[in-house]
């Protein structure tokens, strides 16, 4: 059953054989027209051969004597010229030219335009009875030199010999042409039958993959087939495994929202009931504080989520100023700093263009000055830097806080964990670094600073 609005088209089968075979019709048809032809002309110069010479042998037969003629016409001559039963053969004898001596039909003379030459054979077609005639004509002077006369002595046959000829010709060729295309036609059906089997294969295996589940984008196999099914069958797979890792990007993120929202709703729930069984203002206030600090740890927690499940999308690269980005995000968070007691400054080019979606950028920045905020800690020091290293732009954030052991450094990318037991985080800021840099084409990596502190590089691919 078609889809709704599909339109009519022709299946891959039945176009492979419309343009095979149509082609060799219109070729069969062709040929047979050029050979008609050229039968035609084999068969006219059979014919004009046969009317020279018996134009000639009749000529013979009527001999000049004196300034009369000699008729020796016997029957046998006659027989000879009227030999074919089914060919009609006209003759004429005429002197001078027009006044009927000898025949069995009357001839008409060629065209006014055209002057036979004495002693030269004159080949012309006319039509006689509506149906048309080849006519050789042959002028002889004869006669005493002080009294010349001519004679003309004509033959002509009908020109149906010539077309059954030509037809007969044609019939004995094409036929074992036209079986021979019958049996091609059948070897074409056969072999094209044989060739689309490895996509009824595949559409097989597509067919059997209805679920929705994980195990039904598994990729498909054609170990046995043409090197096109192959890259049909590696497109068809390369999209099942685009679709397969999307659903589980989307399983993955429903399940880590589900397992980190778990614990602060439980939180929230527990502390509500409290508060509500609490009479002392004082411990109510502290109850309320905690509700709070629960709901703005939560509204952080979806934020993150929601933000590394839209970085986890495809995304749409234009050309941006990663330096002018950077200080404008840096002047954004300066009053956090301020208030956090830290040191805030910039460093770096004053323009640097990139492939790069802004928003994401953004995000990721906001993202590492928030954690060096966070963890740093009063009267440190961060800086922002923008800088240019060969075909690649480098963004850092470089705190001189507690930092990170070697080992701590080697899971700071991972989803949920945490190094430090402060409250504020949740586990994810720097997984969303890590995704936004590898959606841009580029990395990001967390190194120690001497003698103490913590430097995350974000390495991204120059505007080409």
């Amino acid at each position: 059953m078609k889809p709704p609005g599909a339109r009519h088209s022709l299946s891959l089968k039945r176009l492979l054989l419309l343009w095979l075979l149509l082609p060799q019709l219109v070729l069969w048809l062709v040929g047979g027209a050029l050979t008609y032809r050229i039968a035609l002309q084999y068969a006219e110069k059979g014919v004009d051969q046969s009317l020279t010479q018996s134009v000639l042998s009749l000529a013979r037969q009527v001999k000049p004597v004196g300034s009369g003629l000699l008729i020796d016409f016997p029957r046998a001559a006659q027989d000879i010229i009227e030999q074919d039963p089914k060919d009609r053969v006209s003759y004429m004898v005429s002197s001078p030219p027009g006044s009927f001596l000898l025949g069995n039909g009357k001839l008409p003379p060629p065209q006014l335009n055209t002057i036979p030459t004495t002693g030269e054979t004159l080949l012309y077609n006319v039509s006689m009875d509506g149906k048309p005639m080849r006519v050789a004509l042959l002028d002889i002077n004869y006669g005493e030199p002080a009294s010349p006369q001519r004679m003309r002595v004509q033959v002509a046959k009908s020109l149906a010999v010539q077309q059954r000829i030509a037809a007969g010709l044609v019939t004995d060729i094409l036929t074992p042409l036209l079986l021979l295309g019958i049996l091609l036609s059948v070897l074409v059906y056969a072999g094209i039958t044989r060739g689309l089997r490895p996509l009824k294969r595949l559409q097989a295996q597509l067919g059997d993959r209805r679920e929705s589940s994980l195990s039904a984008l598994a990729p498909i196999e054609l170990t046995q087939a043409p090197q096109e099914v192959h890259a049909l069958a590696g497109a068809v797979n390369h999209l099942l495994s685009a679709v397969r890792r999307s659903l589980g990007q989307e399983k993955r993120f429903l399940n880590d929202a589900a397992h980190q929202l778990r614990t602060p709703l439980a939180g929230l729930i527990s502390q509500t009931e409290l508060a509500l069984a609490e009479t002392d203002p004082q411990a109510l206030r502290e109850r309320l504080t905690k509700v709070l600090s629960g709901a703005q740890r939560s509204a952080h927690l979806v934020h993150q989520l929601l933000s590394l499940a839209r970085n986890e999308a495809d995304v749409t690269l234009q050309p941006l100023d990663a330096a002018a980005l950077a200080r404008e995000v840096a002047r954004e968070w300066t009053p956090r700093a301020l208030s956090a007691g830290v040191d805030l400054g910039y460093e770096g080019e004053e323009s640097l263009l990139l492939d790069g979606e802004k928003l994401l950028l953004r995000e990721a920045l906001s993202n590492l000055l928030d954690n060096a905020l966070l963890y740093a800690g009063p009267g440190s020091v961060v800086t922002l830097r923008v800088a240019r290293q060969g075909p690649v732009a480098v963004i850092e954030v470089e705190d001189n806080g507690p930092g990170l052991s070697p080992d701590d450094l080697l899971h700071v990318f991972e989803r949920f964990w945490r190094a430090s037991a402060l409250p504020g985080g949740c586990g994810l800021g720097l997984a969303i670094v890590h995704e936004i840099a590898r959606r841009h084409g580029g990395s990001a990596t967390a190194l120690p600073v001497q003698p103490r502190g913590l430097l995350i590089r974000l390495s991204l691919p120059l505007k080409n």
